[in-house]
């Protein structure tokens, strides 16, 4: 158990340095996934950007006359023309960026079950994380190393796959090594060491350009006037991320010890009290469909439950569409590298981690709906006043908005220097705003259904917030094709936050049980 008895008051305590080396398996998991939006929109774009197939139906779906009068009627011609044609590029790269997902849903449940059934020496969860991260580590390897499109999809299908088959059970170690007791502090823990893997994956890209700049004797800024160039320092950045992943595996796999499966599950029960506790479980399972589940919810209760489940859907379109596809706004609006763009990232991760436990106490002082709504107003308002400050340092310099996105006087780019500067401050109180929602969602969903159902609410929660980060790529990437320009990001995500605000408004349940409240029932207990 990643837990311990004080001696001198005989209660739990967690075990950090066990819930530490634990979580190395997250850490891997979530490296690779800060490398991977921002990286392989960039590849995907130079990929399908040069396909003559592409390039062919988005010149047949330009010529459609409904779309012509529409790009007219929304004065998109000009943008086209300036940016050089309609192009179909962000569509496909927005349903390509879904396919983890799609795959997270399919897969992840199938083979996280299976890990509780698994009976190996190694025990339940580590054989999972043997065999997934090492394949894992080294399709991401592989991706930027492809020629062509279809090998480099091939990589990226097989990349997305392979993980699907490890995530879960590595996140299950966690609690099945700590008591229930102690696992909101072990998740505390867990997604700590999470955060200092995406912060990782994050500063990666940096890290490998000044190296590689430095020993071919280039200027620091080389990249930033040669953007296409930087595809050069794309394979070492994955291979970064597939490292982490192999280091974080054999922490787990050598320091982190799992009962043999094959003798827990012969010790619990025999074979012959197996049927009958199976038989017992499907009679219970029937009695309480029978009877609506151990806490039928009520009306008020169900309403709550849906429209929250509706703002957390709203709520991930936005942030999904501002992870996909930051990568590509920074190239085309601040005219940054992939490594600076993901270095800019990185101030919402670390800003998020700062306000973890803050979030929390204030949720828990104020209520989670408050802070729920604070945050999305905070991040809506942060993503508006970036939007205003463009468009008024534009006026300001006697700029159209097409003469600033696809020109290069001077003018433009001491815009883009104030742009540049400006977005520091907006990504820290996007973190700060995204922590006080992240840390009040999933508890306000869980206390509608309550300590029975927590399984089964925390699925509901999970086919929201998946179901949104399938759908807001390939919805985004219509904004960004009528609208031609990545700009649409900073009124796309407000718009998403808006109409998650006005369903969250409507919910009615879900707070924090008062301490005295609790007190009391276990007094009485």
């Amino acid at each position: 158990m990643a837990a311990e008895k004080t001696k001198a008051a005989g209660k739990l305590k967690l075990d950090y340095k066990k819930t530490i080396l634990t979580g190395f398996g997250f850490l891997g998991t979530c490296v690779a996934w800060a490398i991977y939006d921002p990286y392989i929109t960039k590849i995907l774009d130079k990929l399908l950007s040069a396909s003559s197939v592409v390039t062919g139906w988005s010149s047949r779906l330009e010529r459609i006359e409904m779309l012509s009068r529409f790009m007219d009627a929304q004065g998109q011609k000009s943008q086209y023309a300036a940016a050089g044609a309609f192009t179909i590029v962000p569509l496909l790269i927005g349903v390509i960026m879904t396919f983890d997902n799609i795959f997270g849903v399919i897969f992840q449940p199938t083979f996280g079950k299976l890990s509780d059934r698994w009976q190996s020496r190694l025990g339940k969860r580590r054989p999972f994380l043997l065999f997934g991260a090492p394949l894992s580590a080294l399709l991401f390897a592989l991706i930027p190393w492809m020629n062509g499109l279809p090998a480099t999809m091939v990589c990226i299908i097989l990349f997305v796959f392979v993980m699907s088959l490890w995530r879960a059970p590595v996140v299950a170690l966690m609690p099945d090594l700590t008591p229930p007791e102690l696992r909101s502090q072990g998740n505390g823990v867990i997604n700590f060491m999470g955060a200092v893997g995406s912060g990782v994956g994050m500063a990666a890209g940096m890290v490998v350009s000044a190296i590689y700049l430095k020993l071919k004797g280039l200027p620091g800024d080389y990249f930033k006037e040669n953007i296409s160039e930087e595809f050069a320092v794309f394979p070492y950045v994955f291979l970064i991320g597939s490292v982490v992943m192999i280091i974080g595996m054999l922490v787990v796999m050598l320091k982190v010890k799992e009962k043999d499966s094959r003798l827990i599950s012969s010790e619990v029960i025999p074979a012959r009290e197996d049927k009958v506790a199976e038989k017992a479980a499907k009679e219970a399972k029937k009695a309480e469909k029978q009877t609506g589940g151990m806490k039928a919810l009520a009306h008020g209760e169900r309403r709550s439950l849906l429209f929250m489940l509706a703002g957390l859907f709203f709520l991930f379109c936005g942030v999904n569409a501002i992870t996909t596809f930051f990568a590509l706004f920074a190239e085309e609006i601040l005219h940054l590298n992939t490594g600076a763009a993901t270095m800019r990232l990185l101030v919402l991760a670390v800003v998020s981690v700062l306000a973890a436990i803050p979030a929390g106490n204030l949720g828990k002082r104020f209520g989670r709906k408050k802070m729920i709504l604070a945050g999305l107003a905070l991040f809506a308002a942060g993503l508006v006043v970036f939007l205003l400050s463009l468009l008024s340092l534009v006026k300001a310099n006697g700029l159209t908005l097409d003469a600033f996105l696809y020109g290069n006087e001077p003018a433009a780019q001491n815009v883009t220097k104030a742009l540049n500067g400006l977005m520091f401050p907006v990504l820290a109180l996007a973190g700060f705003a995204n922590m006080l929602i992240t840390v009040n969602t999933l508890p306000l969903v869980l206390e509608i259904g309550g300590l029975a159902k927590v399984g089964t609410f925390t699925g509901y929660y999970y086919t929201a917030t998946f179901s949104a980060q399938i759908a807001s790529p390939i919805v985004y990437a219509f904004v960004r094709i009528f609208s031609g320009t990545y700009l649409s990001l900073f009124y796309y995500s407000p718009v998403a936050f808006v109409l998650a605000i006005a369903a969250i408004l409507f919910v009615r349940h879900g707070e924090a049980i008062p301490e005295a409240v609790i007190k009391e029932a276990e007094d009485a207990g």
